[in-house]
């Protein structure tokens, strides 16, 4: 468990202070998806790299609304329980908002919904098919949850040909009770990850970590075993800030020198593609993992 008795660091240091996004073009964009009706995980987590990431024509869209059902001590969005309440139009929107704007690379992810059936699978794999239609150029990636382990509903979202399946194992194994919902676990994510990658049905599997929790070197070593024994090919690592005060604490401010040895590490274990570095998030450069190797 986290000590969450011993004080954390503060101040966050020069290497994580940025410039924040401005120029016409971000402003433009800024007021299209606002005019579109939806949410972007770019701008609701404040991420730092939404400037670079979105003149780079890649954005990171959130669905099935703002409420989840799951309470993990890191992340911000709200928590209730949105009461079955599906907007089915909304994929139309995000694939008219991915052919107006001219996105290349789309991440598309979602709160959790333990109370639908299929926990939003139906949703994801709508919003997938139409971006295609609309946008035969454009790749999709699907950050899913674990769908409280049900196969079929994965299947669902696998059978509509996303490019990329990413699920996120957070943190690792020791720390996963610590840091998120009690729902959710590292054995049922590495599940999550396995079935993707033997289904053949997408071209790569992701997941990602958030380091500063009081994690070892060691540990997240092996925890990129862990996903490259179930075949997952992009590992992405980025510095974990605290929301609020009511969040989990920063343990540590992993310095760019060890984010940049741990890339080496994570590169020398086979991975295609390692994104480490204390800005970084799980959809960081997303679309160079599709760069000639």
């Amino acid at each position: 468990m986290i000590d969450l008795t011993n004080p954390a660091p503060q101040r966050k240091p020069d290497w994580l202070k940025v410039t924040l996004a401005h120029g016409e073009n971000y402003e433009r964009l800024k007021r299209d998806v606002k005019k579109l009706d939806l949410h972007t995980v770019c701008q609701e987590a404040m991420c730092p790299n939404i400037g670079e990431c979105w003149g780079a024509g890649t954005a990171t869209i959130m669905i099935l609304g703002d409420t989840c059902t799951r309470g993990c001590r890191f992340c911000n969005v709200k928590t209730g329980s949105p009461r079955g309440e599906v907007d089915w139009l909304e994929p139309k929107r995000v694939a008219e908002a991915v052919r107006d704007l001219g996105w290349q690379y789309l991440v598309l992810t979602a709160v959790d919904r333990d109370d639908l059936a299929d926990g939003g699978a139906a949703i994801f794999a709508s919003t997938v098919r139409v971006i295609h239609k609309l946008s035969p150029q454009a790749k999709v990636e699907c950050l899913t949850g674990d769908f409280a382990g049900d196969r079929a509903a994965l299947d669902v979202v696998l059978d509509a040909g996303p490019e990329v399946l990413a699920h996120n194992l957070e943190t690792v194994q020791r720390l996963q009770s610590a840091v998120r919902d009690r729902r959710a676990n590292f054995t049922q994510s590495l599940a999550v990850l396995e079935h993707a990658k033997r289904s053949g049905k997408v071209r790569f599997i992701k997941t990602s970590l958030m380091l500063g929790l009081g994690e070892s070197e060691t540990e997240v070593a092996q925890t990129m075993d862990a996903a490259r024994a179930v075949g997952v090919d992009i590992f992405t690592m980025g510095q974990y800030l605290r929301p609020t005060q009511r969040h989990l604490e920063v343990v540590e401010f992993v310095t760019p020198a060890k984010f940049a040895r741990l890339r080496e590490i994570g590169l020398a274990k086979g991975f295609r593609q390692v994104v480490s570095s204390p800005l970084s998030r799980s959809s960081y450069h997303a679309e160079q993992a599709f760069d000639p190797a």
